[in-house]
């Protein structure tokens, strides 16, 4: 059977259910039509029986009428339902029968046959004298007189109309099973078409087409509608994951060429200085003096790099567990971020609000200080880096829709939409031309300050536009009231 395909299994399944039905009906009708034809002729053959057994003298009516014609007998015969009557005396003898005339086709039992049937009224089946047909036959015993009577009536007509019966539910059943078999195939080929809709796109995912649906081949509240449902949210899963994965490849690729490139720049700076002090370029004290400055140099640049992408392997694997919380207030780091940030470029306007501005306000949170001093940092250097010397900076803390906010905003250049969306990009530059230097020049600053955030279930974001500044803003769950300790 698992070799043919699902509507003809289908379709012979319901084919033999069917069958089945249709046998067990046709042969409980002809078993109930039998009984009820036996019924019938027993019935009239006790009738019978039982008004002959008292007529008086114990002989047919013949005897005693000789006169009595055949054209009488026969009707009275087939109404009583009884053709043959055998009159026996109390030692077995026949003293009498009567028969109908009609009984020219099938002869009736033999005497012994009939001397066989017990005299208490219940009928017995007893065979033709020639064997060739059925007969049921009932005695008893005579009243007023010794002897006993039998009646017996052929089966011939109960038989043929049995046998007529079972042609044709024979003949109706075949044509009916065939009739319902082809509507059936049919039926089975409407009803599973949309399983070879499904089927024929399952085929075109599999060879590459990842965009494809299951249309809609089926109402909602129906188990085809359900499953085509369910098979279009798994269809559109699987093509998210391909794409991301796609993506996390491509990503991978990109990240590891800049990982090389990065690395590459300082360390061949460090191979190509010691490579000229081998060849005896430096000859005076202050050549090696200078080439020693370059290599200390590159290899605290390589050193800073090589930090940066650890902690941010290590925050992709276990960000939580790079932190040690402690209570604290973001107003805090802003403040030191201004100082740091005037100490750098003095002729810097720099302001500390609110967030948006206003007056600052307190920003109680529960974090890791350092990480996010690490954090303020970078935001603070990303401004200072790609704004021009002088350009206002304004540093804002507060409380924001109940998060605690600290933002860094300039009144630079702006950055592009197109810029803005990968800023937090791994190794992303927006200027890859610029000179560079330190861990954060090489791209992973912003990547980072995000990471922090987030292993503190915050996040940072960024709105800008060409020609109106950048605005970074940190934001972290507020510390609960229970855990800020009363000033002191």
């Amino acid at each position: 059977m698992s070799r043919f395909s699902l509507r003809t299994r289908l379709l012979l399944l319901t084919t033999g259910l069917l069958l089945t039905g249709l046998t067990l009906i046709s042969a409980l009708v002809s078993e109930h039509l039998q009984r009820y034809q036996l019924g019938r002729v027993d019935g009239r053959l006790r009738s019978l029986t039982s008004l002959m057994s008292r007529v008086p003298g114990g002989e047919p009516p013949t005897s005693q009428h000789p006169s009595a014609q055949t054209a009488l007998i026969n009707p009275g015969l087939d109404l009583l339902g009884a053709p043959y009557l055998l009159y026996l005396d109390a030692d077995g003898r026949v003293t009498g029968t009567l028969q109908s005339s009609r009984l020219t086709k099938e002869p009736p039992p033999s005497t012994g046959e009939l001397r066989g049937v017990p005299a208490d009224g219940r009928p017995r089946g007893v065979r033709s004298a020639n064997g060739s047909g059925r007969w049921r036959a009932v005695a008893r015993p005579g009243v007023g007189w010794r002897g006993t009577v039998i009646a017996a009536a052929p089966l011939a007509e109960a038989d043929a109309t049995i046998s007529r019966l079972r042609t044709s539910s024979l003949v109706t059943g075949s044509a009916l099973l065939a009739l319902l078999t082809a509507v059936g195939w049919f039926a089975l080929g409407r009803g599973l078409r949309p399983l070879r809709r499904i089927e024929h796109t399952a085929a075109a995912i599999a060879g590459g087409d990842l965009s494809r649906r299951v249309p809609g081949i089926a109402p909602p509240g129906t188990e085809i509608g359900h499953l085509a449902a369910s098979l279009n949210t798994m269809l559109g899963q699987l093509e998210r994951a391909f794409a991301d994965r796609a993506a996390s490849e491509a990503r991978m690729r990109t990240f590891l060429s800049d990982v090389g490139h990065e690395l590459r720049t300082p360390l061949f700076g460090i191979k190509g200085t010691t490579e000229l002090y081998r060849m005896g370029g430096l000859a005076s004290r202050e050549d090696v003096d200078e080439a020693m400055r370059r290599i200390g140099h590159e290899a605290t640049r390589l050193s800073a790099l090589t930090e940066d992408l650890l902690l941010l392997a290590r925050l992709d694997e276990a960000p939580r567990a790079q932190l040690d919380p402690a209570p604290m207030d973001l107003r805090t780091l802003a403040t030191d971020a201004r100082h740091g940030l005037r100490a750098l470029d003095p002729s810097r306007p720099i302001e500390l609000t609110g967030p948006g501005g206003g007056p600052p306000g307190p920003a109680p949170v529960h974090a890791d200080e350092d990480r996010l001093r690490q954090v303020v940092t970078n935001l603070v250097g990303n401004a200072a880096a790609h704004t021009p010397p002088g350009t206002p900076v304004r540093i804002g803390v507060g409380t924001v829709d109940g998060r605690a906010v600290l933002e860094v905003a300039d009144e630079g250049p702006g950055i592009a939409s197109d810029q803005a969306a990968r800023v937090f990009d791994r190794f992303y530059r927006a200027d890859r031309s610029r000179n560079h230097s330190g861990g954060a020049s090489a791209g992973l600053g912003l990547a980072i300050a995000r990471s922090l955030a987030r292993a503190h279930d915050g996040d940072v974001e960024l709105t800008t536009a060409l020609g109106e500044g950048a605005r970074f803003r940190l934001t972290l769950p507020l510390l609960d009231q229970e855990e800020i300790s009363p000033p002191g």
